[in-house]
This record gives C-alpha cells, structure tokens and sequence, in this order.
C-alpha cells in the first residue's frame, strides 16, 4: 500500500480573497507538508531592508491549529530573501489579512510581482500548556549547558 493512499482525518483551513486577484495555497505534491503564498501585488526590496507584503489572503485557522510562516529555500538561496521572523505564527483567533515579513540578505534589490511565491505555509497542531510556579527544576545531565555546548559540529 503506497504511503500517500492512506485516509487521515482532513482538516479545514477556511481561505477568503480579500481581493480578487489573490492566489488560493495549495499544495504542489502529496508529501509537501507546506503550501506556498503568493504576493497580491508588485514591489521591491532594497538589500538589507525589510517589508510587509500582502497576500490578499485572510484565514480562519481552527481552534488547536496555528500556521506557520517559513521561507522558500530556493528564493533564500538565488536571492538572499527570507521571512525576517521566521517561522511566523498565525494564531487560529487572529482573522486579519495576512502578510509576509520578508528581509532581503542579498547584495541586489529584490523585485517581485503580484502572484510571485514568496513564503510558504505549515498547518501545525498546537497544545496550550498549564503553567506550574515552581521553586525547584529538575536535573539532567545537559544541565545549564547552551549555545554550542554540545559541539559545534
């Protein structure tokens, strides 16, 4: 049995244009875990600038879901563009428009045009945690190391 043909429980994310020319995300293959989105209009990136660009997309993401933002590896490796706050998180109660932080890294301006794929999205499950106030953490053997402490390489 293929891997692909198994049947799992469908999640809706709900997508309304919010203006006519808007590209709908989908996604290109069975296994692509993201879908990528489009800008809704035309625009420019100076190097090391940043930008908000519009989808013309609005979602409603259900209770226990949050999208994320992620960058487009090819467009991060040809041009040096990269979602600045990456991954972003759309919350499943934010019902606003929604837009890609991009920041150019490269040496050249970035020129994109309205439909141009410029970012990607994952659904992703989330889980609200309880917070317990404590005065005593436990002990691994990590411990307080950080920042390269397990090696480098």
């Amino acid at each position: 049995m293929n891997i692909y043909d198994q049947e799992e429980d469908k999640v809706i994310l709900k997508i309304k244009k919010l203006v006519p020319h808007a590209i709908v995300p989908e996604y290109k293959t069975k296994g692509s875990s993201g879908m990528d989105v489009c800008a809704s209009h035309d625009g420019m990136i100076y190097p090391n600038d940043y930008q908000l660009v519009q989808t013309g997309l609005q979602f409603e993401i259900p209770l226990g879901y949050e999208v994320q933002v992620r960058p487009r590896s090819g467009l991060a490796l040809k041009n040096g563009v990269t979602v600045l706050n990456s991954p972003g998180t759309i919350d499943s109660d934010y019902r606003g428009p929604v837009g890609l932080i991009l920041v150019n890294h490269g040496k050249e301006k970035f020129n994109f045009s309205r439909g141009d794929r410029l970012a990607q999205i994952v659904l992703c499950k989330v889980q609200q945690a309880t917070v317990e106030l404590t005065t005593d953490i436990s002990e691994t053997e990590r411990g307080e190391g950080g920042f390269g402490s397990t090696g480098v390489k």
